[in-house]
């Protein structure tokens, strides 16, 4: 059995987020089918304008822009659903992108690729509720003990996002390598127990969700016995008809292998996860020139990165998939068909 999702005065029918992807994975199409049908619809504001005309010449304007028309189009599709945005911490220009989805009237930011210890200071004074992402009970300490510190608030949920999850990840590599399950349930039980000492001192409900490598509803139910109160699926939502990829991205899941699956160093200065294909050989070899730089995190240095990550992400989202970095999960091999979204929520819900 499961319970509705209630962050503050939100309330999910379904307790599921769909996990931010981008570039330009998770738009409105995918996040609006997703809170249509009673879950969290997750927008990625990663380089959101890498379609617009102008994106090259002034990549910021155009995402500021998107991210309001694909707020605006995701309400279209779901009126009365609960939307969020995942802005990542490295991205430059962060606090903009921030005070942007808030003005666009979003319900909720998450935010993880590094620490939000920020957020709640940009976010003052307005009702959008704020939902960090970490891998650790150490980064769960880190962010609780500052914002508490420094903005007397207390996160309205936080996302704990595991071993097996897609894209940039907050693990050594070796780490990754050697997953060990019992232990990293541990270290979640750690995560709750923390995180409802916080929800007691500031009189609040702080739900916990799980995320990574989450594939049925045995693996969600796992997680309820052990304290969670939602959980966070992204690369079954990949492979459906309403993700906003293109057709032959989704088709790498499909036709990808367990042996295909690979942990890669990101430009980013984290590890992720992808699938191997001629690109990431290539990456493998030697650096790939940059023709032009996107601005788009803040800890990349365009003459000294292996590739650009923008270029990589935005080919995968494109469907050039001989230039492309295939983000995924631990798991995306057992995708074998294009679905839609009901599918996907019924490996979940009766």
């Amino acid at each position: 059995m499961y319970k509705a999702l209630r962050i503050g005065n939100l309330t999910a029918k379904l307790p599921i987020i769909q996990g931010g992807m981008g570039v330009g994975i998770s738009l409105s199409n995918l996040a609006g089918a997703v809170s249509a049908k009673g879950g969290i619809g997750v927008i990625s504001t990663a380089q959101i304008g890498f379609t617009e005309p102008d994106f090259d010449r002034n990549p910021l304007e155009a995402n500021l822009r998107m991210i309001g028309e694909h707020i605006k189009r995701a309400r279209k599709l779901a009126p009365s659903g609960i939307l969020g945005v995942n802005i990542m911490v490295a991205t430059q220009n962060y606090a903009r992108y921030v005070k942007e989805a808030i003005k666009n009237g979003i319900d909720l930011i998450i935010s993880g690729a590094g620490l939000p210890t920020e957020l709640p200071e940009i976010a003052k004074g307005s009702k959008t509720k704020l939902v960090p992402i970490v891998s650790s009970l150490k980064a769960a300490s880190v962010i609780l003990k500052m914002w508490d510190r420094k903005n007397n608030v207390a996160p309205d949920a936080i996302i704990i996002e595991g071993p097996k999850a897609g894209g940039h990840l907050g693990f050594h590599p070796e780490e990754l390598e050697h997953i060990d399950d019992a232990a990293y349930d541990e270290e979640i039980k750690s995560i709750i127990a923390l995180t409802k000492d916080y929800g007691t001192k500031y009189d609040k409900e702080i739900p916990v969700i799980v995320a990574g490598g989450i594939q049925n509803k045995q693996d969600m139910e796992h997680y309820f016995s052990i304290g969670a109160d939602g959980i966070q699926v992204a690369t079954k939502f990949v492979t459906t008809k309403e993700c906003d990829a293109d057709i032959k991205y989704k088709q790498a899941y499909i036709d990808s292998k367990e042996e295909d699956i690979i942990i890669v160093k990101s430009p980013v200065g984290m590890p992720g996860r992808a699938i191997k294909n001629s690109f990431m050989e290539r990456a493998g070899l030697g650096r790939i020139p940059i023709k032009r730089c996107h601005n788009c995190i803040k800890t990349c240095n365009p003459a000294e990165t292996p590739y650009c990550i923008t270029d990589a992400l935005a080919n995968a989202a494109r469907g050039d998939l001989d230039e492309a970095l295939l983000f995924c999960g631990a798991y995306a091999y057992k995708e074998d068909r294009i679905r839609t979204v009901q599918d996907v929520l019924d490996d979940f819900f009766d």
